[in-house]
């Protein structure tokens, strides 16, 4: 997992607030071709006060709805959830520096509560904040970035946005991970990077986006940091015969198209809602 920052200067902490666990793994089959269509750039990303997210909206969402924060689970600022533990609706006046184009703070947004947040399966963190889209929108000119409702693609072009550090990484989608293992917490299908997106203390939370639809298709949470197995910021891969590997140097993030069936009308998250496989508490 990569660790929070204490301290800007701290590099021990892996890609966010506290420690950040790894992500779960998808489906091998697909391989993507499709060319970037766009630039990447910092619009709709945030900076916490240790950590990177985003503000997201499903392909469903109104403008009038409260807007959501996406952020990994070990960013929460009460702590890294335990195994098996699911935080909903829990009262948050946490602020977030919400970032234009060119990655300048240009506005403060505060959550209202935190919807929803989780290490177990998966490292997510859903705040709602007090602005809806609309209001974001007309004092910022900033608008949400979308989650993808389907599952990455292997060999995509991606791009890990850290509004924390102001910094872009490309690279592309290397494969996935029937379970990773980091310390305590366990991922189901996670998202492993090629090597090229080197993401450090900071980035955790980051959205990472298919640069060919602009959307968002993982948050980026943990990397190997020096080559132990299964440890705190060292995550090891597990796969389906229970064989564990170790790639020291590679990060990687959780999917977040499983996200997207959780939330209903007026963006609130439903655990019951078909298709939904978020952990309940």
């Amino acid at each position: 997992m990569k660790k929070p920052l204490a301290g800007a200067l701290l590099a021990l902490l892996l890609t966010g607030a506290a420690a950040v666990p790894a992500a779960a793994s998808a489906p091998r089959e697909t391989v993507a071709q499709a060319p970037a269509v766009a630039a990447v750039d910092f619009a709709g990303t945030v900076a916490l006060s240790n950590c990177s997210g985003s503000v997201v909206r499903t392909p469903s969402s109104l403008p009038s709805d409260p807007a959501l924060v996406l952020s990994n689970g070990h960013c929460l600022e009460t702590g890294f959830p335990t195994p098996g533990q699911v935080v909903m609706n829990k009262r948050s006046t946490r602020s977030f520096t919400l970032l234009n184009s060119a990655g300048t703070g240009v506005g403060t947004l505060r959550a209202s509560k935190i919807a929803y947040g989780t290490m177990t399966d998966t490292d997510i963190s859903i705040y709602q904040l007090t602005k809806t889209y609309a209001q974001i929108q007309s004092t910022y000119g900033i608008s949400a970035l979308t989650l993808n409702d389907a599952h990455p693609v292997q060999g995509s072009s991606i791009s890990v946005v850290s509004g924390y550090w102001k910094r872009i990484y490309n690279c592309s989608v290397d494969g996935f991970v029937y379970r990773m293992k980091e310390g305590d917490w366990t991922w189901k299908d996670s998202v492993r990077y090629t090597s090229a997106c080197n993401t450090i203390g900071g980035t955790s939370g980051s959205p990472v986006i298919d640069t060919a639809t602009g959307k968002v298709v993982a948050v980026n949470n943990t990397g190997n940091e020096n080559g132990e197995s299964c440890t705190v910021n060292n995550p090891c891969e597990i796969d389906e015969s229970g064989a564990v590997t170790v790639r020291q140097g590679i990060n990687y993030a959780q999917e977040t198209y499983i996200i997207v069936p959780c939330i209903g009308p007026g963006n609130v998250i439903d655990l019951n809602r078909a298709g939904c496989t978020l952990p309940k508490p």
